[in-house]
């Protein structure tokens, strides 16, 4: 009978997740992670990442609203970290468990949306920034060194029907607002008012509100000018040079400023295995680990011990790896209250339908 107890009380006490093997599962970008970096967690966790994906922070979001669980680890941007520790969506990480925390670079430490790191760790940076076909932009003259390239109408004509911006609010609202000289976090009616008016005035040159098949169109040749991400600019070059065209796709940061995105890690607050997750986040610290992501897709890198196995001609791209003057120009975009948020939406909806 005393067997028999033991038996049982082992039995309780193995959680039954274990008996289907362990698994990590991580709610991520698509394309965010390389194959190689999971295989190497994999061994050394001795477990298995399945990954699901979402295209967009409002996603996210949403799920984790409607009551969806399951999920691990997280890489939402910064103003969605913001709207999850509102939410008390996220848990407390142990830092006990993260010795690998150290390689975070101070800039990025510590952030106004996660004072201390309590929930989060910096994972990858992007710029919005223009994208541009070198070879068409030197042959009209057109200037790339400010977001007059995609705002003033005067340019515009030089490229009309060949420009895409974002479809994104936060965004496109944010370029015309540092393009005016303000903050992209900027609430104030009248300075909204002024982005609206600049969008509006460039809206008939542009071809499309697009940020789902921007790279391809760059890639071809069909669309010179985007207003888009750092990353996604580095994948159209490199697809523009595999398929020999006779042209780069090449960065440019706008002399203004623009919204830097900083992507974290995150723990969700009903994590079927805080323990893998924690051992995730400090093994994606780990700098060669770091820099699989920059090797893959050219995103900037917030960790100091990557830095030594970035390949050099992506840490070169200085619209991608600023210096310290245009680094001062970044802003992260931050979360708006339901006032604020209400106010971009009726600007960004008469836009839309105009």
């Amino acid at each position: 009978m005393k067997k028999l107890l033991a038996l049982l009380a082992l039995l309780v006490a193995v959680p039954a997740f274990a008996q289907k093997g362990d698994v990590l599962h991580l709610y991520n970008w698509n394309n965010y992670m390389s194959e190689e970096t999971i295989k190497r967690f994999e061994g050394v966790c001795k477990c298995k990442v399945k990954q699901t994906y979402y295209s967009d922070n409002d996603e996210l979001i949403a799920k984790l609203q409607a009551g969806g669980k399951g999920y691990d680890v997280m890489v939402p941007t910064m103003n969605a970290v913001e709207a999850l520790i509102k939410m008390n969506a996220l848990l407390p990480l142990d830092t006990s468990k993260l010795p690998n925390l150290k390689n975070v670079m101070p800039l990025y430490a510590n952030t106004a949306f996660d004072p201390g790191n309590k929930y989060s760790v910096p994972y990858a940076m992007t710029i919005t920034l223009i994208g541009y076909n070198d070879a068409k932009i030197k042959e009209l003259g057109v200037p790339v060194d400010s977001w007059a390239t995609i705002f003033d109408p005067a340019i515009l004509a030089k490229i009309k029907g060949k420009v895409t911006v974002l479809d994104s609010q936060r965004e496109v609202m944010g370029a015309a607002l540092k393009y005016l000289g303000y903050s992209v976090n900027d609430t104030d009616d009248k300075h909204l008012q002024e982005a609206k008016e600049v969008i509006l005035k460039a809206k008939p040159f542009w071809a499309a509100f697009n940020g789902s098949s921007y790279i391809k169109e760059l890639t071809l040749g069909n669309i010179w000018v985007v207003h888009g991400y750092s990353n996604d600019i580095f994948q159209a070059d490199l697809d523009a040079q595999a398929a020999k065209r006779k042209f780069r796709v090449l960065h440019a940061l706008p002399k203004e400023g623009a919204v830097l995105a900083l992507d974290s890690m995150v723990i969700h607050k009903s994590a079927p295995r805080p323990d893998l997750a924690h051992m995730f986040i400090n093994f994606m610290l780990d700098g060669k680990n770091s820099a699989d992501l920059t090797n893959m897709i050219g995103s900037g890198n917030p960790n100091t011990d990557a830095q030594q196995y970035i390949k050099p001609e992506i840490k070169q791209v200085k619209a991608v790896f600023p210096d310290a003057a245009a680094a001062k120009t970044l802003e992260m975009l931050k979360d708006f209250n339901s006032k604020q948020r209400r106010s971009v939406n009726k600007i960004w909806t008469e836009i839309k339908v105009k």
